[in-house]
């Protein structure tokens, strides 16, 4: 059954511009935008700051009780607060990128930020992006998009985006963690990564920003068509 609030999930691979597009979405519709791969990184970040092993389960059900995390809409960029400090850039750096396929595998984590994201659809219109949106978060959500490209494209964009930061890497470090992150979140046991049957696929391989958002808006009228 479909929420009385309209949720469009987009899942997909890691760097192929899922944010781009929910964000721009959620702006052309004035619903709200929600970057599940935000919290899951806020997190890891949270997890590295304070030392907390993966293999240590006591320690990490202790740490979700303390992370509070929150979104701050704004007309230029949603803002990512942890605890209350914005940490909107520190958790894209690659430190964060590193390790947040393993933390967002374990069970406790999963079942903290999906109670959080579940809650957030309960009463607005959203948009919002992740792994396991269409499958595990919303399952009936109104529309389902599953967001893919060629690997290549995806570490040209994933690199070009950590250059126009200064963040300093390579294209080998770039492809060897997107492949990492990859094969971490499609075959992780706690909701991996995969298209739900109901999803409407978008390879974005070859297709400009505009042309993507202008599929999106024609699913999301037909969707709202079928009632």
């Amino acid at each position: 059954m479909a929420h009385k609030n309209f949720i469009i999930a987009i899942d997909g691979f890691s760097s192929c511009g899922k944010s781009t597009v929910a964000k721009a979405l959620a702006k052309e519709l004035n619903y709200i935008f929600i970057d599940s791969g935000a919290m899951y990184r806020a997190v890891t970040l949270y997890f590295l700051r304070h030392a907390i092993s993966l293999d240590d389960k006591p320690a990490i059900v202790e740490a979700l009780a303390n992370i509070h995390i929150d979104f701050i809409p704004s007309t230029e960029k949603t803002q990512i607060l942890l605890n209350g400090e914005d940490v909107s850039e520190e958790i894209r750096q690659m430190h964060v990128s590193n390790m947040v396929s393993e933390v967002s595998a374990i069970k406790e984590v999963r079942t903290a930020m999906v109670a959080q994201q579940q809650q957030l659809g309960k009463t607005k219109h959203i948009v919002m992006d992740g792994r396991d949106i269409g499958t595990t978060v919303f399952p009936d959500a109104n529309l389902k998009i599953f967001m893919t490209a060629s690997p290549s494209v995806r570490a040209e964009r994933r690199f070009a985006e950590l250059a126009a930061k200064g963040e300093s890497t390579t294209m080998e470090e770039v492809v060897a963690n997107l492949a990492h992150r990859d094969h971490i979140d499609s075959t992780r046991e706690e909701s991996p990564l995969r298209q739900a049957e109901d999803a409407i696929v978008l390879d974005n391989s070859d297709l400009t920003q505009e042309e993507q958002l202008r599929f999106v808006i024609d699913e999301v009228q037909k969707a709202k068509l079928k009632g």
